[in-house]
């Protein structure tokens, strides 16, 4: 293997395990460990700023990775990248109902740890605030139980079967 395949191999390296650092690093500003999930969304979004992050990351190097068509095509690779993740983050087009939820309670969670430890004085920031953490809570119950529940009995599609399998009431509370 010549110098030049070595130090494409490790640019490659090196972009894939950012990709997985930051993949990780998006669910540290989550409330809690049991609301990490995984999100396909945020599988997009880290292969959005990877092929954001190639492409930057070459032109500064651009005198360490002379291969001309290899650099062009690391950079049509994180174009077409980006553009195909970018797409799936706007439209959303692959998350369904127990995706859309297993994605929504780490956002909720972020909701939760944000307004529980800001530090807020008005009294009625601290009010919705404290409504903020009221409403996340009960809905991250009412998520969990929903996938349950799909998982166990199936989507509820018709107005017969959402009337036999109504969602419980849940409290605010941790």
């Amino acid at each position: 293997m010549n110098r030049q395949t070595t130090r494409y191999g490790i640019f490659a390296a090196m972009i894939g395990t950012a990709m997985v650092a930051m993949f990780i690093l998006t669910y540290l500003n989550s409330f809690e460990l049991s609301h990490v999930r995984w999100s396909e969304t945020r599988v997009y979004m880290t292969f959005l700023m990877g092929a954001a992050m190639a492409a930057i990351m070459l032109s500064f190097m651009w005198g360490m990775y002379d291969n001309r068509r290899v650099n062009v095509a690391i950079y049509i690779g994180s174009m077409v990248v980006f553009v195909a993740a970018l797409y799936l983050v706007r439209s959303q087009t692959t998350v369904q109902d127990s995706s859309y939820m297993r994605a929504m309670i780490p956002h909720h969670s972020i909701a939760i740890l944000t307004s529980e430890r800001s530090q807020i004085d008005d009294l009625r920031v601290r009010e919705l605030a404290d409504g903020i953490i009221a409403a996340q809570r009960r809905e991250i119950k009412e998520m969990n139980w929903l996938i349950d529940d799909i998982q166990e009995n199936g989507k509820a599609t018709t107005t017969a079967e959402k009337e036999a399998r109504p969602v419980p009431e849940f409290s605010a509370e941790p």
